[in-house]
């Protein structure tokens, strides 16, 4: 047992194909909590944190079709809304859930902001993509004002923003605080508001951090036993979506960045999540991916991909997948 940060990803709370409505987004966000309760239940303390992608996208399209009627707001206000409203939204579902239970420890969801290097070559060479796709004419409307847009493909023109590396949980103490005083707290919703050191004081950054580092970062700075990304496969896999598809049960951080090197995982999508796992079994502790709905069994070691420090014994978790040797 143990304190352990559990990361949702921002498709858990919108999923593809979804409009994005209240309903929908309750409707999930309570089939999200019900698993983070399960862990609860078998005797985890809980740090909870989630991504905020599609919600920004969306705030970013509300924000170009009101537009000059309503001044657009920078990309540190919309994440700063999404955390409000995810958080409002988990915190709600928490505290719901456990009414009328025996032991009824209080949600909390906490606004957080993250420290980033302002010197991060991320800043020199944005490429995290963010909001939806616009014609020519726009994008380059939009980049007469510092944006970066590039084409995509023939989709059309997207804008790209920094994402650096996360350095600093700025508001860890109040977090710690909270979970020692036996609060569920909802923290870093999105990788956090980034900010950047100037002199004495912290200035909102336009950029985007990735919400599996921040979660990496919260759980070593807790002194947390593991990290548990939730997403929407049920492992990690060699050679993914090709006929030699190989899932990963459990391997060492040492095997799992050799696979992250040989170019296994997509930069946008699994690779930061195996990066995350492999920084944390590095501190000593235990990082595993799964499926949200899997999110039991795979503290258990019967489902998801579990990445360990250097010399513990992998094959105890070997039958739920084939494990390649190192």
């Amino acid at each position: 047992m143990g304190l352990w940060v559990v990361a949702l990803g921002g498709n858990a709370i919108l999923q593809p194909k979804q409009k994005g409505t209240a309903s929908e987004q309750w409707a999930n966000v309570t089939a999200a909590v019900q698993q983070v309760l399960q862990i609860r239940n078998m005797g985890h303390t809980i740090v909870l944190t989630h991504g905020n992608g599609p919600q920004v996208g969306n705030i970013l399209k509300q924000q170009e079709t009101a537009a000059p009627a309503i001044p657009p707001l920078p990309l540190d206000l919309c994440g700063a809304q999404t955390q409000g409203m995810l958080g409002y939204m988990l915190q709600h579902t928490v505290n719901r859930l456990l009414a009328g239970s025996a032991e009824r420890p209080q949600a909390v969801a906490l606004v957080t902001q993250v420290a980033v290097d302002a010197q991060d070559p991320a800043f020199r060479q944005p490429s995290k993509p963010i909001g939806g796709f616009v014609n020519e004419g726009t994008a380059r409307e939009h980049m007469t004002r510092g944006e970066t847009w590039v084409e995509d493909a023939g989709r059309g023109w997207r804008r790209v923003v920094a994402s650096p590396q996360p350095r600093d949980i700025v508001n860890l103490h109040a977090i710690q605080h909270l979970v020692d005083h036996g609060f569920l707290v909802i923290a870093a919703g999105g990788g956090g508001i980034p900010a950047a050191h100037e002199d004495s004081d912290l200035a909102p950054v336009e950029a985007v951090i990735d919400k599996d580092r921040t979660a990496s970062l919260l759980a070593s700075g807790l002194g947390a036993a593991g990290l548990l990304i939730l997403t929407d496969v049920e492992q990690v896999c060699l050679h993914y979506r090709t006929p030699e598809e190989q899932p990963l049960a459990a391997i060492t951080a040492t095997q799992a960045q050799r696979y992250l090197d040989e170019g296994h995982f997509q930069r946008g999508s699994m690779g930061p999540k195996v990066e995350a796992a492999i920084t944390m079994a590095r501190r000593g502790g235990v990082g595993i991916i799964a499926k949200l709905d899997q999110a039991v069994a795979a503290l258990a070691g019967t489902s998801g991909t579990r990445i360990v420090p250097d010399g513990h014994d992998t094959t105890a978790f070997s039958a739920s997948a084939n494990t390649p040797r190192a």
